[in-house]
């Protein structure tokens, strides 16, 4: 079933895929993991086999077809969809159904940035898709950037969380969107405020839309507090830009 998210930068959630495995730094907390684990424990259909067993689910394939009203999806937040046990005949169904559904926004994102320019280069991708990589750091974030520029979509996206450290000065050609975030949860590494600063002023620089979203469990001022109370504000000031879309999310622009 799509679900109603309470992530920021969506609306819904879509998750034809469940289950993952760890690949990079930014997995270390994996927040996806954690809620699998409660869902296998209240025994939510899809979550039976853990989080660790990756599965494909048909049933959902057809759910966004369902709802008429435009709606932002961000496709498999609770995987990758791009992960190597899900097959490519599967991974075109999704994006069949994704093409077949055209009043709606799916948000793709994944830490499997060489799959992607592989599945595009003989797939084409719908203007409603947004593809984007995740960016938690120089050694393995940074280098999925120029994979995504291979990318054909139409808006190109980085998701720079839970954003580690200083990730330089960013080369933001054919991107159209970047998120930054901070962790949150149990052990999660404090963000630093001149980091974030540095990808906004990149962003604001190559003129590429910034959507600050959180602080997670270290304040600006490094110290370890609720997210709710850290919030979302940035030198004061809420930044929540996005790519235009056919959608009733209340955003900036």
């Amino acid at each position: 079933m799509t679900t109603k998210s309470r992530i920021e930068w969506t609306e819904s959630t879509w998750n034809p895929v469940v289950g993952c495995t760890k690949l990079s730094a930014g997995c270390k907390h994996c927040y996806a993991e954690v809620m699998a684990r409660r869902l296998q424990a209240i025994g939510v259909p899809g979550y039976e086999q853990g989080f660790r067993k990756v599965r494909t689910l048909p049933a959902r394939l057809d759910e966004p077809l369902e709802r008429r009203k435009p709606t932002v999806y961000f496709v498999n937040s609770m995987s990758d969809l791009f992960h190597d046990h899900v097959s490519d005949s599967f991974i075109d169904r999704v994006f069949q159904t994704m093409r077949s559904a055209h009043w709606h926004t799916f948000q793709v994102l994944t830490k499997r940035a060489e799959r992607v320019v592989e599945f595009t280069s003989e797939h084409e991708v719908p203007d409603n898709v947004w593809i984007g990589v995740s960016v938690e750091n120089k050694r393995h974030g940074v280098p999925r950037i120029d994979y995504l520029r291979q990318v054909p979509a139409k808006t190109r996206f980085l998701s720079v969380e839970p954003l580690l450290e200083d990730v330089g000065d960013l080369d933001l050609r054919g991107i159209h969107w970047v998120i930054v975030g901070g962790e949150s949860g149990h052990g999660a590494r404090p963000m630093r405020v001149e980091w974030v600063r540095r990808v906004q002023r990149a962003c604001d620089d190559q003129g590429v839309h910034f959507f600050f979203k959180q602080w997670g469990a270290h304040g600006p001022d490094g110290k370890r507090r609720s997210k709710k109370v850290n919030g979302r504000e940035l030198d004061g000031t809420i930044r929540d830009a996005m790519p235009a879309f056919g959608s009733a999310l209340d955003v900036g622009r």
